[in-house]
């Protein structure tokens, strides 16, 4: 019974704060770019590993991985940035929009100079989708390469790593 109204309080209060967490606006500090689109950044006293939202750059062993985490750190790394919210997507993982100090978005920015692919099913923001579109028909970037394999399939195919 315990259990049960502890439970229940948990689920009452992530439904009060979780809203408003979403919602808020914050400054955080970028502290590491680990890949293009994954960071650690600090903010209300504590470190969080985030994903760009929306998007996927390539890993750091695929062709413009490396490029693409030398230009996340070149716009934001061990710079203060606005993050407008900080959500969770269906991995668990916590999400995030960047914006630049001008007020782009450091995923539009990526997409554009065609360091990341637009995540499948992941953003609703059609001018990612466009951005993405104009890139792959300019050739820039990844776009310049053959067949350019996603993230997501490149992992797939790699053998596993033994522990």
């Amino acid at each position: 019974m315990m259990t049960r109204c502890i439970t229940i309080g948990l689920v009452l209060v992530s439904a009060i704060i979780a809203p408003a967490l979403a919602e808020a606006d914050f400054v955080a500090r970028v502290l590491i770019v680990h890949e293009g689109d994954r960071l650690t950044i600090y903010h209300q006293g504590r470190r969080d590993i985030v994903y760009l939202r929306g998007v996927d750059c390539p890993e750091l062993k695929q062709p413009y991985g490396k490029q693409a985490k030398r230009a996340t750190a070149a716009y934001i790394a061990n710079r203060e940035v606005v993050v407008p919210d900080l959500k969770r997507d269906r991995q668990g993982r916590m999400t995030v929009d960047i914006l630049l100090p001008d007020g782009r978005q450091m995923a539009h920015e990526l997409v554009k100079e065609g360091l990341a692919w637009v995540h499948p099913g992941g953003s609703g923001d059609q001018a990612l989708k466009d951005m993405e579109e104009l890139a792959r028909a300019a050739g820039t970037g990844l776009w310049s390469e053959p067949n350019p394999i996603p993230p997501w399939k490149w992992k797939s195919t790699r053998p596993a790593r033994h522990r």
